[in-house]
């Protein structure tokens, strides 16, 4: 498989996806005579001006959604069109709490507020907002893809496994009607995420980086044991011997893992096929067809399987889209104090080193660690924050005639860091060419 950068993606002069193009002499041609216009840097894409004709390929839309990444890939009969991994946003269970706290704070300032118990009802369909958040970005990132791109089909990824196959294996589908292959994958998936991909032999010996893992019946077919998950363990190459039966499997019994990834998907899955009127499959499914066409695990090759991708199709090369919080309204950040621990001898925060008091109503207090505080190296301290910054962290500028990404401000914002110069110029030498919020393209 071959990697061709796509030139620009385009739209036409009504606003509707045009096929993309790999022809950059023409696209520069039309934006010099002023037939066309630029609308997007990342992706680079552009808008005739002109009348042009409205057929298209048809292009499919694959999906690997996730709780932390997602892969996008676009595909076309011959041709992959766009592929991505999408990074979103961690940390917004903490936002919602700090929100809350300060919701709190400011009502409990006002000297009475009147019952409002009425509004506190929660609709049908009402998710959580950290789900909620989820689920709106898998929407708007599809969007996104749906308006420069002219996509026919959209296949998402639901799940790793299906949770309900496990439960009730007579569930009929036409996802399951393709042959006994494809519920193994799915069993198989769900043995080696409970076991954490690891070889449950505390004695194994074997030394290799990335051992062949296999599953094994604790109890033979033959002796009447089952396909349940109870009754498989995963074990690599080298432990998988008759005489293990006699020693640590005898007892043997399943760590249940959290599945929390699976049941996020579980609870957003049909919400969100229903919501972009798309197809669905499985992970398993996806790992399956994956081996059979000898392509590397990654969130983007995962992705452009689902779409139908095979080892014919020429591959273009893949963006890395980073979700970025577009505002933070606290005014006020605390920065912990920083000692020694006279423990390890490394440093380590005051809220690491407490004194073990936990509540004030129950006897829960752990042991003081104020003792193994050694040495002070910094003191802890309140920063406030007076004004916006007019340049913010992942904001693309030019710095004499060059373009560079902005990591930080200094001297309370009369100064930017930039990441590919080492001088540290002032604000007024800066011009702004891209804000570096939402889904931004590196």
């Amino acid at each position: 498989m071959k990697e061709e950068k796509i030139a620009a993606y385009v739209i036409s002069k009504e606003g509707k996806p045009l096929d993309p193009t790999k022809r950059a002499g023409k696209v520069r041609r039309l934006l010099k005579d002023g037939q066309a216009k630029v609308c997007k840097r990342k992706p680079f894409t552009i808008q005739l001006l002109i009348d042009s004709t409205s057929y298209t390929k048809i292009y499919t839309l694959g999906v690997d959604t996730g709780f932390q990444h997602v892969g996008l890939s676009v595909v076309s009969p011959t041709e992959e069109v766009f592929s991505a991994q999408l990074d979103l946003l961690a940390g917004q269970v903490e936002r919602n709490e700090e929100r809350k706290s300060y919701r709190r704070t400011r009502r409990g300032r006002l000297r009475y507020r009147a019952p409002r118990f009425d509004n506190r009802k929660r609709k049908d369909g009402w998710l959580a907002p950290s789900i909620q958040h989820k689920m709106e970005s898998h929407s708007r990132i599809i969007g996104l893809l749906r308006q420069i791109l002219p996509i026919s089909n959209t296949i998402i990824e639901v799940a790793s496994f299906d949770t309900q196959r496990i439960l009730n294996p007579t569930i009929k589908g036409l996802e399951y009607q393709e042959g006994c292959q494809k519920d193994f994958y799915n069993l198989r998936e769900y043995i080696l995420h409970r076991d954490c991909h690891k070889c449950q032999n505390p004695d194994c010996k074997n030394k290799d980086k990335n051992p062949i893992l296999e599953l094994h019946h604790i109890v033979f077919s033959r002796n009447g044991g089952s396909d349940s998950p109870n009754n498989l363990i995963t074990l690599c190459t080298k432990c998988h011997t008759p005489k293990n039966h006699k020693g640590f499997l005898k007892n043997w019994k399943p760590t249940i893992k959290s599945l929390k990834g699976a049941t996020f998907m579980t609870a957003i899955r049909w919400k969100l096929v229903n919501t972009l009127e798309c197809h669905h499959t499985y992970g398993y499914m996806t790992k399956s067809k994956r081996i059979e066409e000898k392509i590397e695990k990654s969130h983007a090759n995962d992705a452009f399987v689902i779409a139908g991708g095979n080892q014919n199709i020429n591959r273009c090369t893949p963006y890395t889209i980073k979700q970025v919080r577009r505002n933070n309204r606290s005014l006020r950040k605390f920065y912990d104090a920083k000692y020694i621990n006279s423990r390890t001898g490394e440093k380590a925060s005051g809220q690491d080193l407490f004194n073990g008091r936990r509540t004030r109503n129950k006897s829960l207090n752990e042991e003081n660690l104020h003792n193994y505080r050694k040495q002070k190296l910094k003191k802890g301290y309140y920063s406030l924050r007076t004004q916006r910054y007019p340049f913010q962290p992942h904001d693309l500028v030019i710095f004499n005639h060059q373009q560079a990404f902005v990591v930080g401000t200094q001297n309370k914002g009369a100064y930017v860091k930039l990441k590919e110069v080492k001088r540290v110029p002032k604000v007024d030498n800066l011009r702004l060419i891209k804000s570096g919020k939402g889904f931004c393209f590196i």
